[in-house]
Order: structure tokens, then sequence, then C-alpha cells
């Protein structure tokens, strides 16, 4: 059985969707008992209801009891998940999220790896679309090339509409203190170029790119042999307007950081708390994205790991289900803090996801690579 954490919010209710679809058992919980009710009537289904505040160890842990894996979709994480971490390994059962806190992920690995490994059970942070194709994608990328010098990866999207609950993680992102990984360790993050650009092939080409606090600088380190990782976003996505996007990069390199730790941010979270609850799923599916992973070896050579598809929040919902599921397995023996990679065979997943409308494409070692540039 599988338990849901967060079941009212939007990822959530997708989650809980794709476990029907998927003809799986699940727990429905979360903080307010009705709107759970609400949810299992919606789903139709015979599910058990356990509501449990992230303040309330003794409930939470009553809320997984029987479950073998809990899949978290309650954030900000950095706010919220540590307490659902600690009720998941005390109750006996592997733990997933669909964080895209890079700052939280770097404390899951701190916190929980010791006590996850004594109770014999597995924590897998970023499971959804951040990060699961990028670390999948860099795990490609970077074989029978490693060690190596340097790895990108790097995201464009289109048509990408955020829910409450991104916007709300965003800004706890965007107060800094994020990190990158240079010289084999991780080091809080210098001031990039003011313009730098990425060639993502096909159709999209070299596009103008920003700094991105994204978790494969986090999970990356741990299963590939590598001395730098560095994370790219297109920046049109913040700006689709081509002279608010060259502003895009200026605006990361000096920071907002400042003004999060402001009355302003609890202003802005007022406003998103007016917002829609997220998009609708026609534009749910009109998103599209292109992840790129490029891995440089020592010995120059370049291999490159191409992710596209579309729909990032039904995407999410469906790889949290699937390694959720696969962690339940006879025959899974994770333990600790893992990272997608390490929780699931890279090209297995990557192939599996294909039933979803999602594709990849790995192009040999080469020579001649298309890192990015200022």
């Amino acid at each position: 059985m599988i338990a849901v954490y967060g079941a009212t919010g939007y990822t959530g209710k997708l989650v809980a969707q794709e476990l029907r679809r998927r003809g799986l058992t699940a727990v429905l919980s979360g903080r307010n008992a009705a709107k759970l009710e609400a949810v299992k009537r919606d789903l139709g289904v015979d599910w058990p209801v356990r509501p449990a505040a992230v303040d309330e160890p003794a409930a939470l842990r009553a809320a997984f009891e029987g479950a073998s894996v809990v899949i978290n979709c309650a954030g900000p994480f950095t706010f919220y998940g540590a307490p659902v971490i600690e009720a998941a390994i005390a109750a006996g059962a592997h733990y997933c999220d669909t964080t895209g806190e890079q700052p939280y992920m770097q404390r899951v690995f701190t916190w929980f790896d010791e006590p996850a490994r004594a109770a014999g059970v597995a924590v897998v942070p970023g499971v959804g679309f951040d990060y699961v194709p990028g670390d999948l994608a860099a795990s490609v990328a970077a074989s029978r090339l490693e060690p190596l010098t340097e790895l990108v990866v790097a995201y464009a999207l289109t048509g990408f509409g955020a829910t409450r609950g991104t916007m709300h993680s965003a800004l706890e992102m965007m107060k800094g203190g994020d990190e990158e990984y240079v010289g084999g360790r991780w080091r809080r993050v210098g001031r990039p170029p003011l313009r730098e650009t990425f060639d993502f092939g096909g159709s999209i080409g070299r596009r103008l790119v920003a700094r991105y606090p994204g978790g494969e600088v986090v999970t990356v380190p741990r299963h590939v042999k590598v001395d730098t990782v560095r994370e790219r976003i297109t920046a049109s996505t913040f700006a689709p307007h081509r002279l608010l996007a060259s502003a895009v990069p200026a605006l990361t390199a000096f920071g907002v950081g400042p003004l999060m730790r402001t009355p302003l941010r609890g202003a802005i979270d007022g406003v998103i708390d007016r917002l829609p609850e997220g998009p609708s799923e026609d534009a749910r599916r009109g998103s599209e994205y292109t992840i790129v992973a490029e891995a440089r070896g020592t010995d120059g050579r370049v291999g490159r790991c191409t992710v596209v598809g579309n729909d990032v929040y039904g995407i999410t919902a469906v790889m949290s289900v699937e390694i959720a599921r696969r962690m339940q397995a006879d025959g899974f023996s994770g333990a600790g803090a893992l990272a997608p990679a390490q929780a699931v065979d890279a090209e297995d997943f990557l192939g599996f996801l294909g039933e979803h409308g999602v594709s990849y494409r790995v192009e040999s070692p080469a020579r001649k690579g298309t890192r990015a540039r200022a």
C-alpha cells in the first residue's frame, strides 16, 4: 500500500488519480479531513483517509502505518518535508517526494541517509519532473565516459504554467543559499556570466540560458564521477519576450535573494494564494520540455542524452507512482538517501516513460561537444 501525503493539493490529486489508474491501493493523508474525504469521493475509491498535520508526529506515524512507500506532495518542502520523512522512517516505509527545492534536497542527504539506512528504507527526494529525467539523463550521458571534467544539465521549457505550490517553492529557492558542484565539492554559488548560451540541438538550437538551482547538482555527484556539475535553463522560460529574457541572466547573477527576506515575500505569498490552484488540463498538456545532459570526459570526449516530453505535472504523477511501485516491489534493496538513478535503472526507466509520451536519445561520445558558452 502507498500513502500519499498532501493528497488534497494539485500534484497530490494527480498522484492519487495515477494510483487509481494503475489499480494500486493508497492511503490519503494531509491536514484537512474534509478535503481528503472530498478527494476520495471524486476518485470513487474506498481508500483509507488518515488526516495528520506535520506538527503531529504521532498522527503522521499512525497515518503511514502499514504503508510500504510514502509519496510526499506537500510543499514548500523546506518547511514541511522533514517531519514527513521522519514519520515514514519511523513507520518502516520507503519515502519519495516531488520537491524541486535544491537546498532542501541537500539537507535530506545530510540528515536522513544514516537514519534511513538504519531502518532499512530508502529516501528519494525529487522524483517528479524535477529531477528524475535530468538525473537519469546525466547517468546515461556519463556512461563509458567517466571520470568527467564537467556535466551540464540544461532545461528548455515552453508553455509552462506553475501551480500555487510550485510558486511558493520557487520563492523559497529565490532566497538564495543554492549550491553548485565545482572541483569535486559543493559550494555556495558564485556569480555566473551575464550572458551565456547553450546549444540544445534540433529545432531549439542555441539559446540564451540562466543559472538554475536544480537538484541534479545534489544528486548527480552521488552516482557519477565528475568534477563539476552545472544547471542552466532557457531565459525565455521566465520571460518569453525577447527583451525581458535578455535581462534574466543578470537578475540571476546579482540575485533577488535579499528581497525574499523582507516583508515583500509575505505580500507575494498572499498574492499567490489568490491565484488558481494550477493550470487547466489542456494548458498542462500544452507545455513542452527538452532536457539535455551533456557530459565531458577527461579525455575530451562528449556524450549527450536528450529527454523530450510534455505535461510537467502529469509526468510528475506518472514518475512518482512508478518509482514508488518499484520501491515496494520484491527485490528492491535500496536503503539510505538515494538519487533517482540509484533507486532505478536509468535506461530502463527512461524506456518506461516512452509509454507516456516521453522520448530520449543518446548521442555517441564524440570529440566535439556543444557546451555552454559565455
